[in-house]
């Protein structure tokens, strides 16, 4: 099982992009899912996290801003991030808590960081 964020690159600021995050491999379902955001020297923090059944927890530094949403059908997460600021410049990376597989559970998924560039 893997994931992989796609999406990223450089925008204005003012600008919008979206992420996606795919989860591929044999899976039965997936808890909780989240972005993450990580600047060089920095600790990884927190965007948003988005429950199975849609319950959502932002960072206030992107309220407002920034949507979340999930397909579970396709086992996929969005990010769309609009009003983009110069501060949201980081690599950002998709998370699953908890992934269900027929041979068991992968816990604490990550997927490949996608770099988003702000200009101001």
């Amino acid at each position: 099982v893997q994931l992989q964020a796609s999406g990223g690159g450089l925008v204005q600021a003012g600008g919008s992009l979206r992420l996606s995050c795919a989860a591929s491999g044999s899976i039965l379902s997936i808890s909780a899912m989240g972005w993450y955001r990580q600047a060089a020297g920095k600790q990884r923090e927190l965007v948003v996290v988005i429950g199975r059944g849609g319950t959502t927890n932002y960072a206030d530094s992107v309220k407002g801003r920034f949507t979340i949403s999930r397909d579970n059908a396709k086992n996929t997460v969005y990010l769309q991030m609009n009003s983009l600021k110069p501060e949201d410049t980081d690599v950002y990376y998709c998370h699953a808590e908890r992934i269900a597989t027929p041979v068991g559970f992968q816990y604490d998924v990550w997927g490949q960081g996608t770099q988003v560039t702000v200009s101001s």
